[in-house]
């Protein structure tokens, strides 16, 4: 079931083109990765999404409701986090977390307390003694707290320290188990990689990469280190002349490469005839497919 659709999104502020054609799909029950670098669209798009900016061409819906016309029925089922949040400095801490269940029809606050103290969060403090990461606590809590359906978060681990990344990785593993749906934003590429179904990369106000992490993965290399009966310096020649490996080297009586999925049984056939003692193969992490798509001549 498709929880949020896009399609063809294009926004231009005076003569700058800031989305060129963005299309979006996420299903119930999904954690949908939305990762680029600062202006690349990002929050442009979740503005759109939430009926905040009006896109110039494309649509946009989310439980089958237009984003633009039924701003106000679309919020009611839904939680957002910004990566930078706003509070009352007059208000204390668990205050403004009430002030921003109120606004809901449905609220938990049964689970406030629960949320309050795996946060680790006093909220009994004026607002304005907070740092940036207690005020991300209080906007995390009352997400968290609110029961939506869908939970749109742009840079949300904003300010939060280690241990605190952790706690919100599992509240999301458990709005997931609840059958809710995610779309977070994020340039914490670790986050991304360990919570998201499927990714899309936006670059220059264009999604230029989209899937699940292992149909981005199958199409790049895999890193391969290996120690040979052969000695390392005598196979390193060959083994750089094989189709598929890139950037071979030589350290330590071990050789490293990259290698294509795609040619792996040519490379590990000429390594089983040199004698594997050990060898590991990894594939790419997000970060590494995220800065393909940004690394330039030049950059």
């Amino acid at each position: 079931m498709t929880i949020l659709e896009a399609h063809g999104l294009k926004k231009r502020f005076g003569k700058v083109q800031a989305l060129r054609s963005i299309d979006l799909e996420v299903q119930k029950g999904e954690v949908y990765g939305f990762i680029g670098p600062n202006g690349a669209g990002k929050s442009t798009t979740i503005r759109i999404l939430l009926g905040i900016l009006r896109a110039n061409e494309g649509t946009a819906q989310i439980f089958g409701m237009d984003v633009w016309k039924q701003a106000v029925e679309i919020h009611k089922r839904i939680a957002y986090v910004p990566g930078e949040m706003n509070v009352w400095n007059n208000l204390t801490g668990g205050e403004m977390i009430d002030v921003l269940l109120r606004m809901r029809k449905t609220p938990t606050k049964e689970y406030v307390s629960e949320l309050t103290r795996r946060f680790d969060f006093d909220p009994s403090k004026k607002c304005s003694s907070y740092s940036k990461g207690n005020k991300q606590k209080i906007a995390l809590i009352a997400a968290f707290s609110s029961n939506a359906d869908l939970y749109v978060f742009d840079e949300p681990t904003s300010g939060l320290d280690p241990i605190m990344n952790i706690v919100f990785k599992e509240c999301v593993k458990e709005v997931k188990e609840a059958g809710k749906s995610v779309l977070l934003s994020s340039h914490i590429m670790s986050e991304v990689e360990e919570l998201a179904d499927r990714i899309s990369v936006i670059k220059l106000g264009e999604i230029v990469d989209s899937g699940t992490l292992e149909d981005m993965r199958h199409l790049t290399r895999n890193h391969v280190e290996v120690s040979l009966k052969t000695p390392a310096d005598e196979a390193l020649p060959k083994l750089g002349a094989l189709a598929g490996v890139y950037g071979a080297k030589a350290k330590d009586g071990q050789l490293s490469f990259q290698m294509d999925t795609s040619s792996t049984e040519g490379i590990m056939r000429f390594l089983a005839d040199c004698g594997i003692e050990r060898i590991t193969s990894s594939p790419p992490t997000l970060e590494e497919l995220f800065i393909q798509h940004y690394d330039t001549p030049g950059a």
